[in-house]
């Protein structure tokens, strides 16, 4: 087969995954409507109990599920997928190891939608700027977080700058990098909003390890690293049980293990640096 005869095919390729499986964009109006949500759904958190925090949480569902209506399969599944392991790590985290807890010590039903709005709104945020732009931006926060943390904030914080590197890596060689780069900027906004308020707040050290941990910590969006690799890793499967076209065991050889992101290796359907949906295999 001839180098020409083979781009057609790849280009014919590519044209019937999308056909099949659909170009993943976010509305980025979402970068200032779903923010601004949850800045008030925090703020109206501090002035109920806990029948209060019910109902923000049906609201909170109700908002998510419909910032997922005009979404593609693939980028809703990413979404739930967020929602499902951020709610593990809320679990262990808060409830079970005691790095932070809620203002009434318990697990807030609007937390686990909250996460995926997170997602959708640095998603959008990374569209809505230039690549290079939020990379760096988050990049050089991170880092000057990580360092202030150890010399001039109130409270020494060497947990979180033990969680700096790890973003930055990302940040640095995962094809992901706008996407993680997006929503460390609204994690850091809302972490600061919301131990600010008292909606929560961290523990001075690691329960069990006596780390200082900074309030919050500048490392904790490397945790939102990790919910965003999961999902994006699972997401295909998600499609694939709901009845969807893409093939996850083709996915899982071409994508690598867990730190795949870090060798410049792309799942199908994410989000790359140039905004456009990556390949996806079709059954």
């Amino acid at each position: 087969m001839s180098v020409g005869s083979t781009e057609l095919t790849k280009v014919r390729g590519r044209r019937l995954c999308r056909r099949r499986s659909g170009k993943l964009t976010f509305p980025r109006w979402y970068a200032i409507v779903l923010p601004a949500y949850l800045a008030a759904l925090l703020a109206v958190d501090t002035q109920v109990g806990r029948n209060g925090q019910l109902a923000l949480g049906a609201l909170t569902f109700a908002v998510l599920a419909a910032a997922l209506v005009p979404l593609a399969g693939l980028a809703r599944a990413q979404a739930v997928g967020v929602v499902l392991f951020a709610t593990v790590g809320e679990v262990t985290g808060s409830l079970v190891w005691g790095v932070y807890h809620y203002r009434l010590h318990n697990l807030p039903l609007f937390i686990p939608p909250a996460h995926g709005l997170v997602y959708l709104s640095g998603v959008a945020l990374s569209r809505s700027l230039r690549d290079r732009d939020v990379v760096w931006a988050a990049a050089v926060a991170a880092a000057a977080w990580g360092i202030a943390g150890l010399t001039v904030l109130p409270r020494l914080d060497v947990a979180g700058a033990l969680g700096v590197p790890l973003l930055l890596v990302f940040l640095w060689r995962s094809r992901w990098r706008t996407t993680y780069a997006g929503v460390f900027l609204v994690v850091a906004a809302l972490e600061l909003y919301g131990t600010s308020i008292g909606t929560w707040r961290w523990a001075h050290a690691l329960p069990g390890l006596g780390i200082p941990d900074g309030n919050p910590p500048s490392g904790v969006a490397s945790g939102y690293v990790w919910f965003d690799v999961m999902a994006l890793l699972v997401a295909p499967w998600l499609v694939y049980v709901a009845g969807g076209t893409l093939n996850p065991k083709r996915w899982t050889r071409s994508s690598g293990d867990l730190l795949s992101s870090i060798r410049r290796r792309e799942p199908i359907g994410t989000i790359s640096a140039s905004g456009a949906s990556s390949r996806a295999s079709v059954t």
